[in-house]
């Protein structure tokens, strides 16, 4: 294991040398929190990737594998649909309004800000338990690797993640999530998926040793697929952690056709997870959880090297998703919520610079402190999820396509879909399929009614609205405005 406890090594110390690095760019708020909005297709379809698989994709992905066969690239696939929806319909007009947060964008389209603070708090809470989650992750990897207990596990791995994303913000995020998308490819798609298949016999002998529903595309049950999509499909569309990775775009077309990259190698990332994990289930059909199958077939069919790797490969998925989650939840923090509280203060660039770097450490001490405190992973990423899109989804993407959408139907809309869903968590259970999908019809209804019986939006409010949707307003005063196309 000596060679493989030197590539995990080198890649931890790589990933806080990145951080260091990007600490020199990062000069400027939109260079902290958006990477200057200068990336170019290469590195947003890398990094949108990496953001987007994380933990859940790679050892989850295994393990539904693992329990249902190819049906258990649902969950991943249901991702790389989201992020396809969203790059193909949504993200040109997202990355033109150069904001920092979608609460920015509420405040835009409807006005006030009144349905921004609230927006602010929902959006908070479920980047931090997705942060939350990613860091629980950690405990599993480093478990593998050192045999080390659970809460040091936990520090070990978030104190790693919050000193380079607090060093240098989205620059030194954006730089450790192209690595982590390399390693993550050749670890998982190039060497563990055909190594796991040869091990396993082949699929000739894999549809001979396995029943006949692991290899049916819909084994895993209609209504649980139709479950993905609303969380996870709808979930890409309004997330704080995907839509800041849209703000980094260079340009409409590098947002649209990069993201398109990004969903694309999702959906491949997905049948892989499914076929590694149906592939273990031939090797070692008795395992105690399904999620112990990647970390399984990981230390006990692959050669030594190979093996730290792979290892590096899941610790990059977790790593990718924790940052961005993280710096996602800061930015929200800073910038939805404390400003608003302190009545936005003037600052310098510097200054704000400063501000939201603050935030990601105090940000990443509560991840892991709520880390070390929870573990059940699947319901404190159900609890992120049924809020985001009980609450959120309706407003969001109402206020993109619906101009008779008012600021009072956006308030009713996340009031009553958040309170609707967790009221139902709390009567079904976290992990039942009513709180999303009935929190979701009442979010729906409640912005429909309330904003047909309320006065339209101010005309002023749309012409603004729809200057910044076409590209001609600046994000700063001292910003140019772009040429018209």
């Amino acid at each position: 294991m000596a060679v493989d406890y030197t590539v995990i090594v080198v890649y931890l110390a790589g990933m806080l040398a990145m951080g260091w690095w990007g600490m020199r760019r990062a000069r400027s708020k939109s260079e902290f929190l958006v990477a200057g909005r200068r990336l170019g297709p290469s590195l947003y379809s890398g990094t949108m990737a990496a953001i987007v698989l994380g933990g859940a994709s790679t050892i989850g992905g295994v393990g539904l594998g693992y329990q249902y066969g190819l049906s258990g690239a649902w969950m991943v696939f249901t991702i790389g649909l989201g992020l396809l929806v969203l790059s193909v319909f949504f993200s040109a007009r997202i990355a033109r309004l150069k904001v920092y947060t979608v609460s920015e964008m509420l405040d835009l389209r409807y006005g006030g800000g009144r349905a921004g603070i609230i927006s602010g708090v929902v959006m908070w809470a479920y980047t931090l338990m997705l942060a939350v989650t990613s860091t629980i992750a950690y405990a599993t990897i480093f478990d593998v690797l050192f045999d080390m207990p659970r809460t040091v596990a936990i520090v070990l791995g978030g104190s790693i993640v919050v000193a380079y994303s607090t060093l240098g913000g989205m620059w030194s995020i954006t730089l450790t999530d192209m690595v982590q998308f390399v390693v993550k490819t050749v670890g998982v798609l190039l060497l563990l998926l055909p190594i796991a298949v040869v091990k396993a016999g082949g699929f000739s002998e894999m549809k001979a040793q396995l029943p006949t529903e692991y290899f049916d595309p819909l084994g895993i049950g209609g209504e649980t697929i139709f479950t993905y999509v609303l969380i996870y499909t709808f979930g890409m569309l309004i997330g704080q952690d995907i839509w800041q990775r849209v703000f980094t775009a260079r340009s409409d077309r590098t947002a649209k056709w990069g993201g398109t990259v990004a969903g694309t190698y999702c959906l491949a990332y997905a049948l892989a997870g499914a076929v590694i994990g149906t592939a273990a289930r031939v090797l070692y059909p008795k395992l105690g959880s399904a999620d112990d199958a990647f970390a399984t077939i990981v230390k006990d069919e692959l050669p030594v090297g190979v093996r730290g790797l792979v290892l590096a490969a899941a610790l990059a998925a977790v790593m990718s998703t924790s940052s961005g989650a993280l710096i996602a939840c800061a930015t929200v923090a800073n910038n939805d919520i404390w400003s608003r509280l302190r009545g936005r203060a003037a600052e310098g660039e510097r200054d704000e610079v400063q501000g939201n770097r603050a935030f990601i450490l105090l940000m990443g001490l509560a991840v892991i402190a709520t880390a070390i405190a929870i573990d059940n992973v699947v319901e404190a990423l159900t609890v992120a999820y049924n809020l985001l899109v009980g609450g959120l989804l309706v407003p969001i993407l109402g206020g993109l396509v619906w101009k008779r959408g008012t600021v009072h139907g956006a308030l009713a809309s996340v009031v009553i879909g958040g309170l609707a869903v967790i009221v139902l968590m709390a009567t079904y259970g976290i992990l039942a399929n009513e709180p999303v999908y009935y929190g979701l019809l009442a979010s729906l209804a409640a912005y429909l009614a309330v904003s047909l019986v309320t006065p339209a939006t101010d005309a002023a409010v749309l012409t603004a609205w729809r200057e910044r949707l076409a590209g001609r307003s600046p994000e700063l005063a001292s910003e140019p405005v772009p040429a018209p196309r």
